[in-house]
């Protein structure tokens, strides 16, 4: 047993799942700093603190078993006096807070996703008004996440984050274009725009979809280069921000548009509100209206009452529309959603068939948009330099998910977290390899 040491306490905040939990605890980490607390995010074992914060994640059954796992790592080192408190907070704690409670009793406190002061509090710390839009920033100086509203109004069947989140509520312009300017004081460059559904952007407040007078309000940010969209629902798209893409540079011809399913009766069981003529449509219209723009999706195999041939209408439908980027998961079966109320009938094994199956395919579009590229020159943001290689993106790839380019760093020097034009010289599926032009 290790003895209580004399030194101040220390915070290591560990966050897990998405991009928006990334946000709040950028958040968290933010209000701690301004309260004097020393505080770090995802610490080496060695120097990772006393008190330690788990932003969890609940979304499908992976997510959910690797926090529960993360919490019951840290309720062990507790045990064992390695770490003095554990608390935990997210969605899994929104979600199952009760359960949590039950098994997990070493645990000195859950909360959940809305309950920032109440944590500030238990850490010893109050929530300051006057921090709005500051956060201490986690992702390289370059680029940073910026959430413009929280929660979803969708019926989505298979989704649980309206559990999670709650109703959607957007931010005022105001706000984020504040949020913004400090970001660009701090060096970032680029701004990825995160919501449950940017789609929904401003109904609440402005009683009308106001997403692309928020760009037009973030464009004018001094500083800022590259705006990023992520996570737009298809059904109602605001068809204004693609005339403010096609005219306005600094708003990357880039867009994330999760479309889940494209059989008809996959979508309406989904409660998607969409059909696939009405989405093969909406493509089609992106494409005409930003020629040359970027699509990321993602979808998912393994629906209750999917058949082979849903499947092979969602197969043909990936070859038609040879999206450039594009993820897919297995159905997760979620309790208190809609579709728990169907029979999870895909048997596991098909469902992981299912998903490499849509995957392999991808793989040979993304090598044949990639093969188009070399001889190309692109403006890249060069993210960070590991090994032997400094690392960029073109404006078509988002951090994390998307394709990189690696220049030859024994040949050239360049700057992280600057802008540089690079030509490409080579291309695997995945990965683009350049050079400065």
């Amino acid at each position: 047993m290790r003895t209580k040491s004399l030194k101040k306490n220390k915070i290591n905040v560990i966050t897990l799942g998405c991009s928006k939990n990334i946000y709040d605890s950028e958040v968290l980490m933010g209000q701690l700093r301004a309260n004097g607390k020393e505080v770090e995010h995802e610490a080496p074992a060695d120097k990772e603190g006393n008190i330690i914060v788990i932003n969890t994640c609940g979304f499908i059954d992976n997510a959910k078993a690797e926090s529960v796992n993360m919490i019951l790592e840290y309720a062990d080192k507790k045990e064992k006096g390695l770490v003095d408190k554990v608390f935990v907070t997210g969605c899994l704690s929104e979600r199952y807070r009760p359960d949590l409670e039950k098994e997990i009793p070493n645990v000195d406190q859950f909360f959940g996703t809305t309950e920032l002061p109440q944590l500030l509090k238990a850490l010893g710390a109050d929530y300051k008004h006057e921090l709005l839009g500051e956060r201490l920033t986690t992702t390289p100086k370059n680029y940073a996440y910026l959430k413009i509203a929280e929660g979803c109004d969708r019926p989505c069947s298979f989704c649980a984050i309206p559990l999670m989140r709650g109703k959607h509520v957007s931010q005022p312009i105001e706000k984020l274009v504040k949020e913004a300017e400090g970001l660009a004081k701090d060096g970032v460059k680029e701004l990825i725009l995160i919501a449950q559904d940017l789609t929904y952007y401003g109904l609440d407040l402005y009683k009308k979809r106001n997403l692309a007078e928020l760009l037009e309000a973030l464009a004018e940010v001094e500083g800022i280069e590259w705006i990023r969209l992520h996570y737009a629902f298809p059904t109602g798209f605001p068809m204004d921000v693609l005339e403010l893409m096609k005219r306005e540079p600094k708003i990357c011809n880039y867009i994330d548009i999760p479309l889940q399913h494209i059989s008809d009766s996959i979508l309406k069981s989904m409660r998607r509100g969409t059909t696939q003529e009405k989405t093969t449509q909406l493509l089609k219209d992106f494409r005409a209206a930003v020629p040359g723009m970027a699509i990321r999706t993602t979808l998912i195999v393994g629906y209750p009452g999917e058949t082979q041939e849903d499947f092979e209408i969602l197969k043909d439908f990936v070859q038609e529309m040879k999206f450039d980027r594009l993820g897919c998961f297995a159905y997760s079966h979620e309790e208190n959603t809609h579709a728990y109320l169907l029979e999870d009938d895909v048997p596991d094994d098909v469902k992981k068939d299912r998903a490499n199956e849509i995957m392999e395919l991808q793989s040979q579009i993304s090598w044949d948009l990639n093969q188009e590229k070399i001889g190309q020159v692109f403006k890249c943001i060069i993210d960070r330099k590991e090994g032997s290689h400094f690392v960029g993106r073109t404006e078509f790839d988002s951090p994390d998910v998307d394709n990189e380019v690696l220049i030859d760093a024994s040949k050239f020097y360049l700057k992280t977290g600057d802008f540089a034009m690079i030509k490409i010289i080579d291309a695997t599926e995945f990965d683009l390899y350049g050079e400065p032009a």
